[in-house]
């Protein structure tokens, strides 16, 4: 089990790289933030962003969301992929947002994970994007890099949040999940990653890698 400091050193070596970010999916409001998170299923965040533009012209809020059939919406999302289901989940969150929470997104993680469609993956990146909440998705390359730096030895996106909270300070959990996502895609390619130019590789155990 890596200890708090081993934690760090991975955070510090990343942030110099790329610094304080924030989420590339385009919002206006907690609402369009949550919608987008749901579109970026399985999509790249450029293609939300283009859709989000269009959808967002028409229901910006989950009043207006609520009241568009769910065929229009499946229609606006169509180049998402999984479409079908994301426009019913949609639907029904808007819906519910509208009918339980006064047409606001809830800004807990036990209220944000009973919508149609919200995960704690999505929940986490709602809390710290919209709401400055502390909260550490854990995607496809936050799992991915972990486990191959070394720092985590686990496929299960709940305990490595777990572990990560337990190791690193409140305040840089968004950020450091923007961090591994930039290194992710930059350098740490699922397939075939750049090591020959990562300035992190002195301490990533590169498991999985295949020696050049």
């Amino acid at each position: 089990m890596a200890s708090s400091a081993q934690w760090r050193k991975l955070y510090d070596g990343l942030y110099k790289l790329y610094g304080d970010c924030t989420c590339p999916l385009k919002h206006a409001s907690p609402f369009q933030l949550l919608v987008a998170v749901m579109l970026s299923a399985q999509c790249r965040d450029d293609r939300v962003n283009e859709v989000t533009k269009e959808l967002f012209a028409v229901a910006p809020d989950p009043a207006s969301m609520a009241e568009l059939p769910v065929e229009r919406i499946a229609e606006i999302i169509r180049t998402c992929g999984l479409y079908r289901n994301k426009s019913e989940n949609l639907s029904a969150c808007a819906k519910k947002l509208v009918d339980e929470f006064g047409g606001e997104v809830p800004h807990t993680m036990e209220e944000l994970t009973t919508l149609p469609g919200i995960g704690r993956k999505s929940a986490n990146v709602v809390l710290g994007d919209a709401f400055k909440i502390p909260g550490f998705p854990v995607d496809t390359h936050v799992n991915r890099l972990l486990n191959r730096i070394g720092l985590v030895d686990c496929d299960d996106p709940v305990k490595i949040e777990a572990e990560q909270n337990a190791k690193v300070p409140p305040e840089l959990w968004s950020n450091f999940s923007h961090i591994l996502i930039q290194h992710g895609r930059r350098v740490c390619d699922a397939r075939k990653p750049a090591c020959d130019r990562c300035t992190i590789r002195p301490i990533c155990k590169r498991r999985g890698v295949k020696d050049k």
